[in-house]
């Protein structure tokens, strides 16, 4: 009998602090932690931010560009760089001097300029990059700064004593989006393949609509117990995120 009261109080306590884990990530309050002319930073979680850089385009204006920053100990990873080199150095600056942090890697999560416009500054500090074989054929193609180490289908990195994981699910906004992943606090980094919550289609040059939708929903089945979503542009969310996306794209 002593055995099996033991064993219930263990579990309620496990219960308990699983529970706790769970509200504390729902009810972080997002906090701007820095924020200049060119980059902003956001803190979303206990251990996330995004990073926002700004691109000035002739279609759409000056567009705000997310980037999502984990950390495990003293040690992060970087989904997408800000969009020039300046910003970039203002953004490894201020990881080194607030979060005391090493960055492990950078990780271009297309090859758009908002997502590797920055890279140069990166390599310049001997930050390793990485990104799907897809995305250093169109940088190439492109004259971009090529990211130094290629995957083909997935990418699992550490960050402390934590890991990342990024995955190719298909095409969509390009040939090449890929997906980050923070397990340990169900974070997504949906770059431009996820959009906010009624945004419309943006830029399409690059795009297979007709895939987008399916790839969308391949990375919802992957990840059902995702609790942010941060997409390229625009306001973090939750799984909502994903389904306003495969709906905006669905050609059935």
């Amino acid at each position: 009998m002593k055995t099996i009261i033991n064993n219930t109080l263990l579990f309620l306590i496990l219960a308990f602090v699983l529970n706790c884990n769970s509200r504390n990530l729902t009810n972080f309050k997002p906090n701007i932690v820095y924020q200049t002319e060119k980059l902003i930073i956001t803190q979303i979680s206990e251990n996330s931010f995004v990073h926002t850089s700004f691109l000035q385009t002739n279609d759409f204006g000056n567009v705000p560009c997310n980037g999502l920053i984990v950390r495990d100990k003293n040690e992060t990873i970087i989904f997408d760089t800000p969009t020039d080199d300046k910003g970039s150095e203002e953004l490894i600056k201020w990881i080194g001097l607030k979060l005391s942090s090493k960055i492990n890697a950078i990780i271009p999560t297309h090859f758009h300029k908002d997502c590797l416009g920055g890279l140069n500054a990166f390599h310049n500090h001997k930050i390793p990059s990485y990104a799907n074989v897809k995305t250093i054929e169109l940088a190439k193609e492109n004259n971009y700064t090529i990211p130094q180490n290629a995957f083909e289908s997935d990418l699992t990195l550490n960050v402390g004593t934590e890991k990342t994981i990024t995955k190719f699910f298909g095409e969509g906004h390009t040939k090449d989006d890929v997906v980050g992943y923070f397990p340990s606090e169900n974070i997504m980094f949906g770059g431009c393949l996820i959009k906010e919550l009624h945004a419309n289609e943006g830029y399409l040059g690059d795009a297979n609509v007709y895939a987008w939708s399916n790839t969308v929903q391949k990375v919802k089945d992957e990840y059902p117990n995702v609790k942010i979503v941060v997409p390229g542009h625009g306001k973090f969310g939750n799984k909502r995120l994903l389904d306003y996306t495969i709906k905006l794209f669905k050609t059935e």
